[in-house]
């Protein structure tokens, strides 16, 4: 009976982390959606990008920026290059000489502090009313800027975000398009619990300075404007475009970023709070149960081997087919089959939680950048 129940409540874990709180957003965009009051604005806007090592990447960026329809006299745009060793200033300077003169900032910091630190310097030089975050690599829709600064017209979105598009075959780009429906579901109910940190727009007096070792700005920055009670839009029409990540590279930055889910706690307590944060729901239910999933799955499994025939041996069966088809697409087989993808994806972020876990452990509030 006990393993019965465990196994249940494991299951129920599961279902809602993944399908039961997406079905919640989708009941609620529907029965009492809240759409963003979008207004023809036009503030100065300030495009920051926190650079590192990426001389080969930032001047197509700057040409690319350059092709945006905001008012290019209402824009300017700073690249803090944080400790680069590339030439990546250098590189910087040349390219918005052609492409941005006279609307281009680089600041140099002389030693590698991270992205939060580049991030703060640029905003202290900032003299936006608006800020763009966007990354070196991604290029961007070239209404991407307009469309966040309109949906800032609306006075209760205190910041807003992009949608990342990932072009290629490789399974993290499903995952992306899952995650990427979330988000739209959660704006159109009232506000997202995190951004894209390739691509958000944000009120220039709502950007507090970001603790040195924050992993996740793109977490940190929105749940600090829904802490102050305003809403946090997701504009899927501002696109980023980039290319999905092959499992190897994915389990990496999914370590980074999961250990960085775990660290925001520290840095912003009050989330865990729902009489202070007004997104403590989705916050549980988008971020923070999931990083329980795999001790979850973990008593499933175990909790299977006690149950009876047929059930008990059907279950079992079922999870080693789903662990053996992640395993043979990792191995490099089974790589044109969907289903095999989607396993394998849901092992590599589960797995990446554990070692994530284990990251925050080790390093505690001071986690490393890489």
């Amino acid at each position: 009976m006990a393993a019965t129940s465990l196994l249940l409540a494991s299951a129920a874990l599961v279902l809602y982390t993944y399908a039961g709180y997406p079905l919640l957003c989708l009941l609620r965009a529907a029965l009492a959606p809240r759409p963003v009051d979008r207004r023809p604005i036009r503030p100065r806007v300030t495009i920051v990008i926190a650079a590192w090592r990426e001389a080969g990447t930032i001047g197509d960026k700057l040409a690319a920026l350059a092709l945006q329809t905001y008012p290019p006299d209402l824009t300017d745009v700073i690249v803090a290059c944080d400790g680069s060793d590339d030439g990546t200033p250098d590189s910087a300077r040349a390219a918005g000489e052609r492409a941005l003169p006279g609307r281009l900032q680089v600041l140099v910091l002389p030693e590698r502090r991270g992205k939060p630190a580049a991030l703060n310097a640029a905003v202290a030089a900032a003299r936006g009313e608006v800020l763009v975050l966007t990354d070196a690599r991604q290029r961007l829709s070239a209404d991407a800027v307009l469309r966040l600064v309109e949906a800032l017209g609306d006075p209760a979105v205190g910041a807003v975000g992009g949608r990342l598009v990932l072009d290629g075959d490789a399974p993290a780009g499903a995952y992306w398009r899952y995650e990427s429906f979330i988000r739209r579901l959660e704006g159109e109910a009232g506000s997202t619990v995190g951004v894209s940190g390739a691509l958000y727009a944000i009120r220039r007096e709502l950007f507090l300075p970001l603790p040195e070792e924050t992993i996740l700005d793109d977490l940190l920055v929105p749940a600090r404007v829904r802490l102050a009670g305003l809403r946090v839009a997701f504009e899927p029409e501002a696109l980023a475009y980039d290319r999905a990540a092959e499992s190897g590279r994915e389990f990496q930055r999914k370590v980074r970023t999961l250990s960085g889910n775990f660290q925001i706690l520290l840095l912003a307590p009050s989330l865990l709070a729902p009489w202070r944060n007004p997104a403590w729901l989705d916050l549980m239910s988008h971020k923070l149960l999931r990083l329980a999933v795999p001790y979850a799955l973990v008593a499933i499994f175990a909790t299977s081997a006690l149950l009876p025939w047929p059930l008990g041996p059907v279950l079992i069966g079922g999870q080693l087919c789903g662990y053996g088809a992640a395993g043979l697409r990792g191995l490099g087989l089974l790589r044109r089959s969907t289903l095999a993808g989607l396993c394998e994806t849901f092992v590599v972020l589960n797995a990446a939680a554990v070692a994530g876990l284990a990251r925050f452990l080790r390093h505690g509030r001071k986690l490393p950048w890489t």
